[in-house]
């Protein structure tokens, strides 16, 4: 079974160009199984084998993830792992079947992603202050997720090349090393510029070598990193009334702001990058609820009844 891993996680490199933080959770994830497995099987001298597993053993280890108080986000995610790792292994005729196919996705709770009005993206993109080299890349970085709806991914693998600031377009690196090309704001491009003119020359890099030079960077110089972004988004985003957001809360804004304004659900389907139009759907959904909600606060009668109903109470 370790070999079998070791291989598909191969595969997930080599052929599907998977992410890092792809794989790492695929390992995490798989290991797991792995060390649950062998742990039930004490009494077995020999290394597991994929042919091995049956829905039984999964339907065990997800029961003892449960116990554990994993969330069933989590559950799901694992089971997840081991269908695409036994898809692979059926394929490549290692297994003649997917027991993990056989059994079912926990049911997972409904919620909506957290979004920022658009009044707190407004002064969000204006908390970091001066005209210092970090206050004006924290400001550039903040002012492109929100712009583009990049996944933090997607935004620090992003290279000079892939910014054209004449035509306000930007090419961004999805899942599966995907590519797409999205608009990027004048506001963005603005602060994009003003953050690279700041840059000292030797950090610039040398003219021969811009193709590779990423956008954004630490105070070394080098590439900045996803949980890097993450510390940033959440260092200025405290300062809100509404609280600490993450990077993908600017990417949920930006599709549900656009939605708000009239954009077509297609346009923003290629702009996020998803695959199904399903996945972005769910930004109607939250388009609706919030509707509901300003509603029920604004509107004289939208709760007429109930005032009506504990006045006479009191």
């Amino acid at each position: 079974m370790e070999a079998a891993i070791r291989a598909f996680l191969t595969f997930l490199d080599v052929e599907q160009g998977a992410s890092r933080e792809t794989i790492r959770g695929y390992r995490s994830d798989l290991r797991q199984f792995l060390s649950f497995a062998t742990e039930s099987r004490e009494a077995v001298a020999s290394p597991l084998a994929p042919d091995q597993v049956d829905p039984l053993l999964i339907r065990s280890y997800l029961a003892w993830l449960d116990r554990k108080g994993e969330k069933k986000s989590s559950l799901a995610r694992k089971l997840a792992a081991l269908r695409s790792c036994y898809r692979f292994l059926a394929r490549e005729g290692l297994v003649g079947r997917n027991p993990a196919e056989e059994v079912r996705t926990p049911k997972q709770p409904q919620y909506l992603p957290r979004v920022l009005t658009k009044d707190d993206a407004d002064a969000l993109m204006e908390l970091p202050e001066g005209n210092n080299l970090l206050s004006l890349r924290d400001r550039a970085i903040l002012e492109t997720l929100y712009s583009t709806g990049a996944r933090v991914s997607e935004l620090v693998g992003m290279n000079l090349e892939d910014l054209n600031m004449c035509d306000g377009l930007v090419r961004l690196r999805g899942k599966g090393r995907k590519e797409r090309i999205v608009p990027i704001g004048e506001v963005a491009v603005e602060s994009v510029k003003e953050y690279q003119a700041s840059l000292p020359l030797k950090a610039a890099g040398k003219p021969s070598a811009l193709l590779t030079t990423p956008v954004f960077r630490n105070h070394r110089g080098g590439r900045l990193t996803a949980r890097s972004v993450e510390r940033i988004v959440g260092k200025y985003s405290s300062l809100l009334v509404s609280g600490r957001v993450s990077p993908h809360a600017l990417r949920h804004s930006f599709a549900t702001h656009l939605l708000d304004e009239g954009a077509d659900l297609r346009a923003i389907q290629e702009m996020l990058g998803h695959a199904s139009l399903g996945t972005t759907q769910k930004y109607t959904h939250l388009a609706t609820d919030q509707l509901m909600a300003v509603y029920d606060r604004a509107h004289p009668r939208a709760k007429g009844k109930k005032v009506e109903a504990e006045v006479k109470h009191e």
